[in-house]
C-alpha cells in the first residue's frame, strides 16, 4: 500500500482529481435532469434549470481534462479501457448531447418544450448510467492480451456494472437533489428536501451493495480490505462513510440549507477513496499498473508544466461563477 511519489503518481492524483471535479460538479446537474419529471410543470421546472444555468457548460470543463490527460498521461491505459467500454461511451457522449441540446432549446421552443423536457431527463439518465456502468467494468476487471483489449463488445454488460450504474443514478440523484435544497425557496425547497432523502437511502444501499460485491468480485480486492496490515488504511473509509451519511440524514431533517449538499460531496469524495484503496495501483484492473501504462518522463514532465498554468485557471474562474452565482433562485433567475 506504499505510494511513491514519482511523476506516474502525481498524474494519477491529477487524473482523479479530474475526475473527482467532474463527478460532483456535473453530477448535480445531471440529477436534476434525472429528478426533472417529478417537478411540476412550469415555475418549478422553470427554477430548477435557472439553478444550473450558469454552470452546467463550465462543470463538463473536467470530462475533458480527465479524459484528455488520460490519453495524454497513460495512453496505454486509454487504448484498452476505450475499446472495452465503446458503447458506455458513445451512449454517455449522446446523452450529454441531448441534455445539452434540450436544455437550450426548452427556452426557444416553448411549443415542444414537453419534448425537450423528456430529452433533458433522458439525456442525463443515458449519461449517469453509462459513467456508472463504465466504473463497473473497469473494476470487475479487462481482458488484456499483448498491450490490447482481448476481450467481446459486450463484457461490460454484467450484474455488476448495471449495479454500479444505478448507484451512480442515485448517487446523482441525491447531489441534485441537495443543490435545490441549497438554492431554492418555499415548496420547491421542501419538495427537493424529500427527493434528497429518498435519494440518500438509495445512495446508501446501492454504495453498501457494490462495496460487498466487489469483495466477491476479486479476491485481490477483498484481501485489501480485510487482511492486515491494508486493513488498518482501509476502515476509516467506511466508518466514516457512516459517520458522513448520518450527518446528512441529520441535516436533511433539521431543514438545513447548504449543509446536505457539502455532506453529499464528502461522501462521493469517501466513496473515491474507497475506490483508490480497491484498484491501487492499478490503472486497468487486473493486470496493467499505473508505471506500466505511463507516457515517457519526457512526456509528462512537458504536460506538468502546462497543467500547472492551466488548472489554476480553470479553479479560480469556476470559484468566480459559483461565487457570483451563490444565493437563492426565484422565478426570474438568480438573487
Amino acid at each position: 500500500m506504499g505510494v511513491d511519489f514519482d511523476l506516474t503518481v502525481i498524474w494519477a492524483f491529477i487524473i482523479a482529481f479530474a475526475v473527482f471535479a467532474y463527478v460532483v460538479m456535473d453530477g448535480f446537474d445531471l440529477g436534476i435532469g434525472i429528478l426533472f419529471p417529478t417537478f411540476e410543470v412550469g415555475a418549478e421546472r422553470d427554477r430548477a434549470m435557472n439553478s444550473i444555468a450558469p454552470v452546467w457548460d463550465g462543470n463538463e470543463t473536467w470530462l475533458v481534462l480527465g479524459g484528455g490527460g488520460l490519453l495524454a498521461a497513460f495512453p496505454l491505459a486509454y487504448a484498452v479501457v476505450l475499446p472495452a467500454t465503446y458503447p458506455l461511451i458513445i451512449a454517455m457522449l449522446l446523452g450529454l448531447v441531448f441534455r445539452g441540446v434540450a436544455f437550450e432549446y426548452r427556452w426557444r421552443d416553448p411549443a415542444h418544450r414537453g419534448f425537450w423536457d423528456a430529452a433533458f431527463t433522458g439525456g442525463s439518465l443515458v449519461a449517469a448510467m453509462a459513467q456508472g456502468m463504465t466504473l463497473g467494468a473497469l473494476l470487475q476487471g479487462i481482458d488484456v492480451v499483448g498491450r490490447a483489449y482481448a476481450g467481446s463488445w459486450f463484457d461490460w454488460l454484467t450484474p455488476y456494472t448495471l449495479l454500479t450504474g444505478l448507484g451512480t443514478v442515485a448517487g446523482y440523484a441525491l447531489l441534485g437533489a441537495t443543490w435545490l435544497v441549497w438554492k431554492l425557496e418555499g415548496d420547491s425547497q421542501h419538495h427537493a428536501r424529500k427527493l434528497a432523502k429518498r435519494a440518500a437511502w438509495a445512495t446508501f444501499v446501492l454504495m453498501g451493495a457494490v462495496s460487498l460485491y466487489n469483495l466477491l468480485l476479486n479476491p485481490e480486492y477483498a484481501e485489501r480490505w480485510l487482511s492486515a496490515p491494508e486493513i488498518y488504511y482501509a476502515a476509516p473509509v467506511p466508518i466514516l462513510t457512516g459517520l458522513v451519511a448520518l450527518a446528512l440524514i441529520r441535516a436533511l431533517s433539521v431543514e438545513r440549507h447548504s449543509k446536505p449538499f457539502w455532506l453529499s460531496l464528502l461522501l462521493f469524495l469517501l466513496g473515491m477513496a474507497g475506490l483508490g484503496v480497491t484498484m491501487w495501483p492499478y490503472v486497468v484492473p487486473p493486470g496493467l499498473t499505473i508505471w506500466e501504462a505511463a507516457a515517457p518522463e519526457r512526456s509528462q514532465v512537458f504536460m506538468l508544466i502546462g497543467v500547472a498554468i492551466t488548472l489554476p485557471l480553470i479553479l479560480g474562474y469556476t470559484a468566480w461563477a459559483y461565487w457570483v452565482f451563490r444565493g437563492k433562485v426565484g422565478d426570474e433567475g438568480y438573487h
